[in-house]
């Protein structure tokens, strides 16, 4: 399958006809040589291939810290696509300088993954903190320097930024005047413009694979997408997250990064940025789609969970055709769906929460942040006067699918929220899972860890009910 694609790398318009299930790493190193993009882990782990990936959203550019291991060139159709190369002029970056300064930089290998990140920090923000700046960088990893160093000459370019007066400039001119980006970003957004329009991507008849955002099917199966015919669901316009008769709309193609942005999802979920925290690294999540995390149908998809305990609902499409099912009745086994192959997943929609409703969301992991879950659960519950009127529950990492919780959920209805009903939905519980032992955990570790998920949803959401200290 080959296809012309057009982007802009660095400085250049690049038009080629390529299969376009080739990744941009080979592509920029192998092709157009620019090796300052390493090749670390090649799972979206290690951040040394960051790369900045410019797009063109309401006539605003917007530029996102990506991992080029994982990111398909079929997804970079009239993009901006920015290695180290990129920002490098006659001089090194202020960001470069500081961190030879501070001796943050020992072999190397992962300097420029750092410097794309932290400039994307600097490019996506007004305000900055030290504590989001790390977290921007959070999925870059040096084994070299123990990141002391590193955090030192981030916060040096963060006071240097703090006391800089803008006198009035936008973003892009800002940090080119202080030596962060070269001349040449003023003029990318109308060379974007210009860049012809995306192209259809085949015929949906004869798809072997739909591929979203790729973080998972490029770590498994790069390779096997290589000369397959394939459509990309990033270029069906399905970015967006829509309000309509108290109902959110969510299209496929919609990045976590965006759904953790949303005003919308934060107003519904309060505590959505400490649920996002437990879920993938900023790179990870700037291309990670919500359709992809679902359709993947991991047992411990972070997004699918959330989603089954908001009783949310999908639409399928196939050419004209479309079907909406609930989507905890997409999973029939492991890795088995109520899906055609030619179908794919449009959008996922909820009813927006209502005011006396409450939710939550539980992760356990080897790593405490940034990893693949052991166990995961989300509750969704509604209350009136303590008693229990509409609940959801679901888990993660304890059976062949993700798991709606049905017949614990079925037990709590208009039970009253106290010590007595957390502990006699136990047993209940436990005879619906059918975890086993794996790598992230035995058998019975699993069960423990579910029974302890259930219990911080209410120690959370009902302090003031529940007796923790006789709880646990």
């Amino acid at each position: 399958m080959i296809e012309e694609i057009t982007f802009i790398l660095n400085d250049d318009i690049v038009s080629i006809n390529i299969d376009p299930a080739v990744v941009l790493l080979d592509f920029i190193r192998k092709q157009k040589h620019l090796t300052g993009t390493k090749e670390g882990c090649k799972e979206g782990d290690c951040g040394a291939c960051s790369v900045l990936v410019g797009n063109l959203r309401n006539n605003k550019l917007e530029y996102q810290a990506i991992n080029s291991c994982l990111l398909p060139l079929g997804n970079i159709n009239s993009t901006h696509i920015v290695t180290i190369e990129g920002l490098n002029s006659i001089n090194l970056t202020q960001i470069q300088t500081e961190f030879i300064i501070k001796g943050a930089s020992q072999c190397g290998f992962c300097t420029p993954g750092f410097i794309v990140s932290l400039t994307g920090y600097l490019i996506n923000n007004k305000i900055y903190e030290i504590d989001n700046a790390l977290n921007s960088i959070a999925g870059n990893i040096c084994r070299c320097t123990g990141y002391t160093s590193i955090k030192r000459a981030v916060n040096d370019v963060l006071n240097m930024f703090n006391s800089t007066d803008g006198n009035g400039l936008d973003k892009i001119s800002l940090l080119i005047k202080n030596n962060i980006l070269p001349n040449y970003f003023s003029g990318i957004t109308e060379r974007l413009k210009k860049i012809q329009a995306i192209k259809s991507n085949g015929n949906d008849k004869s798809v072997k694979y739909f591929v979203a955002g790729g973080t998972d099917l490029y770590v498994q199966k790069s390779d096997e997408l290589l000369d397959q015919q394939i459509i990309f669901i990033k270029n069906k316009n399905l970015s967006y997250i829509r309000i309509e008769d108290k109902v959110c709309r969510v299209g496929a193609a919609t990045s976590f990064e965006m759904i953790n942005d949303s005003p919308v999802f934060q107003t519904c979920f309060p505590k959505l940025k400490n649920y996002f925290d437990l879920i993938a690294s900023l790179p990870i999540r700037n291309c990670a789609t919500i359709g992809g995390n679902i359709i993947n149908a991991s047992p411990i998809g972070d997004m699918t969970i959330f989603f089954l305990a908001l009783n949310a609902s999908i639409v399928l499409s196939k050419g004209a055709k479309q079907r909406k099912i609930l989507l905890k009745s997409l999973f029939k086994g492991y890795k088995q769906l109520d899906k055609s192959d030619n179908e794919f997943l449009e959008y996922i929609e909820f009813k927006l929460p209502s005011k006396n409703s409450y939710f939550n969301f539980e992760k356990v992991s080897k790593r405490s942040h940034l990893d693949i879950a052991s166990v995961n659960s989300a509750i969704y519950v509604e209350i009136v006067d303590n008693i229990i009127k509409d609940i959801h529950i679901s888990a993660g990492g304890v059976s062949p699918i993700p798991l709606y919780l049905a017949n614990t959920s079925r037990f709590l209805l208009d039970k009253e929220i106290k010590m007595d009903t957390v502990i006699d939905s136990l047993p209940i519980i436990q005879s619906e899972i059918s975890p086993i032992s794996d790598v992230r955990g035995s058998e019975d570790y699993k069960r423990l860890l579910l029974n302890q998920l259930f219990k911080a949803h209410f120690i959370e959401l009902f302090p003031e009910l529940i007796n923790v200290e006789a709880l646990i």
